[in-house]
């Protein structure tokens, strides 16, 4: 069996999708309870802040806590004692470090769907089984006769870790969950070109131009024409296909990612990379754009 079809397995798992459309929906209306609270703890737990998503840093502590461990226990089944500290405190580490990618990978699973989120789902599954069973190791090891007991349940859990890792790999890989969606390889416009008659372009409105190869979202909001990146960075959704909202900003229909129109910004995530901005002129009645120097390509 191939890799393919291991995944294509998970995401037929009726059961995965049943618990999907009940956990998702509680992720998300726990945020918005929050009200503006709620969105910025959202937003840090993306990464919005950061510009990069926020999970894929905090998954190495317990990774790279855990991988010291397994090093340290099998040091220690080799007959060196001196390091039984050293793999405790590696778990220990671990276990803190578990506790932050749970809740920031949790934040970016509540912005799947489908096959991507059942995946996710199980990739979730077995990071919550592989820190219950750090845990009961950690504990195991404060307790006398149970040493090597605790030792074998560390290893078992680093299998499902790696599982897990395998999982998650392929969530950024092959499913493309965290990546910049408007970073492609095709050119976006360094001269100006012409993309939708301005006749078209009312006041309060959005478009979807096209720019060779690059799809734009143009709007008019107060008199002025703003170009970005129709492509959302998040999971690429459709711009032109969302809400131009009264601060000047645009909400991506998917996933509700807000941008800037005035720079390409995220004012709210789960996107974490900006928009390419493009400056606009009028030429002959026809709306031209480029891309602004410094930004994408």
């Amino acid at each position: 069996m191939s890799a393919d079809d291991v995944m294509d397995a998970i995401a037929k798992q009726e059961w995965l999708e049943a618990a999907g459309d009940k956990i998702q929906p509680a992720i998300i209306n726990t945020f918005k309870a929050g009200g503006e609270a709620g969105q910025k703890i959202k937003n840090f737990l993306h990464g919005t802040w950061l510009g990069h998503p926020l999970h894929p840093i905090i998954t190495d502590v317990p990774v790279g806590s855990w991988t010291a461990a397994f090093v340290l226990d099998a040091m220690e089944l080799a007959g060196n004692k001196k390091y039984k500290a050293g793999a405790d405190a590696a778990i220990a580490i671990g276990l803190f470090g578990a506790a932050g990618a749970a809740v920031s990978g949790m934040t970016d699973w509540s912005g799947t769907t489908k096959k991507k989120r059942a995946i996710g789902l199980m990739h979730g599954l077995l990071n919550i089984s592989a820190t219950a069973i750090y845990a009961t190791s950690y504990y195991l090891r404060k307790k006398e006769g149970s040493r090597t007991t605790a030792i074998g349940l560390a290893m078992v859990g680093y299998g499902i870790t790696s599982a897990s890792a395998y999982l998650g790999g392929h969530l950024v890989y092959a499913e493309q969950v965290g990546v910049d969606h408007t970073a492609i390889s095709v050119e976006y416009p360094k001269e100006f070109v012409a993309v939708l008659p301005e006749a078209e372009l009312t006041e309060n409105s959005m478009k979807r131009g096209q720019a060779g190869e690059i799809s734009v979202l143009l709007a008019k909001k107060n008199g002025e024409i703003f170009a970005l990146a129709n492509t959302c960075s998040h999971l690429g959704g459709p711009l032109c296909d969302g809400d131009l909202l009264d601060d000047c900003s645009v909400r991506c229909p998917w996933h509700h990612s807000v941008f800037s129109l005035k720079d390409g910004s995220v004012i709210d995530g789960p996107a974490t990379e900006p928009q390419p901005k493009f400056e606009t002129r009028i030429n002959n009645g026809q709306i031209e754009v480029r891309l602004i120097k410094n930004d994408k390509q």
